[in-house]
């Protein structure tokens, strides 16, 4: 038995990152680690019940009141949705739409990958799912074309994490069910630091083209009014598609649940407009959005556990305590909170971090005075962060298949973009005002 409650959570911390490179499911892990707590815990129950007593108690209670969410059953939906417009050529649209409205730009198509990032993030809510629709069809043509191949992984790791920050979110919703923050409010907040990162991105294209011209084919493509006018026809269905789902939450008028089931007759609508809704199709998309959806809420049912765990045994009380009386600034104790996620990050994927970490952390930010809705969009980022840092980044291994690059070099084309989502989120940080800029005037 461990009395003292620091020395239990490093315990519970060896137990868990054990278990993880074990093989282990995240979802067993988090519910075994959690047992493990509970019997090194010291714990005085009446002597009618004993601890596999309160273990089950906790279990059930936790599982249930996780997955009890009508908040949540906006998931699968929004996961449903990725997955039929995953099937389609909607990645080919957006690259013959936007290749017209770019072509002027210093780097040229260079910006598509960054542009059909943001506008597929927007209808899909999946990092991985963005970086694999749209690296499939532009690193191809981006490289038959004669742009650099470095610039336009870099480019593709960098603006395909945006599929977690852009709304709808997978991330988010998990975040706004967990910390019970409003998830319409997360996807509202999301949309001002989205589009700065993207214009970040794109101002890195620009500035890299400016000193060498040479990342561009030397001959310019060349578009009439007409062909760009052309163009606004393959664009139409996704720009529909975004403002069918976020127009409804940012008006008013649909709950996330409601916007997302909008979003699967809009993605089958889509579908069909490109003439790809076939039973196959909707078979592999339903079979893929079930797989994924019960895999995210076992994650959900074990982390929710472990967090019961945590504060039945006291470790986060501990925790608390312990922060605190290390008399950080706030700004520090993010500094600090960025730094674990930054770890954490090589070693985990996304959704397990959230979950994971939240029941800890949050009380903690909240107690320094940090705003929820503010933390879910810095945690956002961080986990944006994961997604290109090794061993664990998964649009570095989704680039990998789509290129045939090894991982360091693809490692290091996506640095200049990780330092700017760095910098991003510091700029957040600094002036959290922009992340509430819209959720206020909505709420106005």
């Amino acid at each position: 038995m461990i009395e003292d409650p620091l020395l239990l959570s490093a315990a519970l911390v060896a137990v868990m990152f054990a278990l993880l490179l074990s093989g282990l499911w995240i979802g067993f892990s988090l519910f075994a680690t959690g047992v493990i707590g509970m019997l090194l815990h010291k714990t005085n129950l009446p002597p009618t019940i004993s601890v596999w007593d309160r273990i089950g108690d906790l279990m059930a209670n936790s599982a249930w009141n996780s997955l009890n969410s009508w908040a949540l059953s906006a998931l699968p939906l929004f996961v449903l949705m990725g997955e039929i417009l995953y099937r389609t050529a909607i990645s080919k649209k957006l690259m013959s739409g936007l290749a017209p409205w770019l072509s002027f730009i210093p780097g040229r198509l260079l910006h598509v990958n960054v542009v059909a990032c943001s506008l597929f993030a927007a209808i899909s809510g999946s990092s991985a799912a963005t970086t694999a629709t749209v690296g499939k069809i532009t690193y191809r043509e981006l490289a038959a074309r004669g742009y650099d191949k470095g610039l336009a992984l870099g480019s593709l790791a960098g603006a395909g994490t945006l599929g977690f920050l852009i709304p709808p979110s997978l991330i988010m919703i998990i975040y706004g069910v967990l910390a019970d923050t409003s998830i319409g409010q997360l996807f509202i907040a999301g949309i001002v630091p989205g589009l700065m990162i993207a214009l970040c991105f794109s101002g890195w294209i620009v500035f890299r083209v400016l000193l060498n011209p040479s990342l561009t084919p030397r001959y310019r493509e060349s578009y009439t009014a007409a062909d760009r006018m052309a163009a606004v026809r393959d664009i139409l269905p996704v720009v529909a598609l975004i403002l069918l789902v976020l127009g409804g939450i940012y008006a008013g008028l649909t709950t996330p649940t409601e916007a997302a089931a909008l979003g699967v007759l809009g993605a089958l609508c889509v579908a069909a407009w490109f003439r790809e809704l076939n039973w196959k199709n909707l078979s592999e998309a339903f079979l893929a959005a079930v797989k994924t959806s019960t895999m995210i809420c076992f994650i959900i049912a074990g982390a929710a556990f472990l967090s019961q765990v945590v504060g039945f045994i006291g470790v986060a009380r501990a925790l608390s305590s312990f922060i605190a009386g290390l008399e950080l600034s706030p700004y520090a104790l993010i500094l600090v909170i960025a730094i674990m996620y930054a770890i954490l990050g090589m070693m985990l994927d996304g959704i397990s971090m959230v979950v994971m970490t939240l029941p800890i952390v949050l009380p903690i930010v909240v107690q320094a005075g940090f705003d929820p809705l503010w933390f879910g969009i810095f945690a956002v980022i961080m986990v944006e962060l994961s997604q290109i840092t090794p061993p664990v980044g998964f649009s570095i291994f989704v680039l990998q298949h789509i290129s045939g690059h090894e991982p360091p070099f693809i490692l290091r084309q996506s640095f200049p973009f990780f330092v700017l989502l760095l910098v991003v989120a510091a700029v957040l940080t600094v002036f959290p005002q922009i992340v509430h800029f819209l959720p206020d005037q909505m709420i106005r």
